[in-house]
């Protein structure tokens, strides 16, 4: 039960957080790039990585304590650190080709399904 309170206030957190960076973002460079989308990815991306390092180290830390802080606070944050671990690890395990599929699949795959969701929003609600 405390792995779920955890992941909800973690998340709820990081949600809040993601909202605060791309704004402040937003505001200091304007909306033309979305940098604070950008900030936020690579943050999370270098958080999780620092997290992983030193959670895989010799410090105990409770497992519903690691859930909370990488899926609750940075999932609220940003999935995309998960994508970025879960990339590192395919690499770093040697699965060059799966790695690199991974990216290009997420990033080609991700984009197509925004826009055939938009498209079919247009279609239905006459967007």
């Amino acid at each position: 039960m405390l792995k779920w309170f955890l992941i909800a206030v973690g998340g709820a957190f990081g949600s809040v957080l993601r909202y605060a960076v791309q704004g402040w973002f937003r505001e200091l460079f304007g909306a033309r790039f979305p940098w604070g989308t950008f900030v936020v990815n690579i943050t999370g991306c270098l958080l999780i990585g620092l997290l992983a390092g030193f959670f895989a180290g010799p410090r105990l830390v409770r497992e519903e304590y690691r859930i909370g802080l990488m899926i609750g606070v940075l999932g609220g944050y940003t999935t995309f650190s998960s994508f970025g671990l879960e990339t590192f690890s395919l690499a770093n395990d040697g699965e060059f080709r799966l790695a690199l599929l991974n990216m290009v699949l997420s990033c080609v795959v991700g984009f197509a399904a925004v826009w055939v969701g938009y498209r079919v929003a247009e279609r239905w609600f006459g967007v």
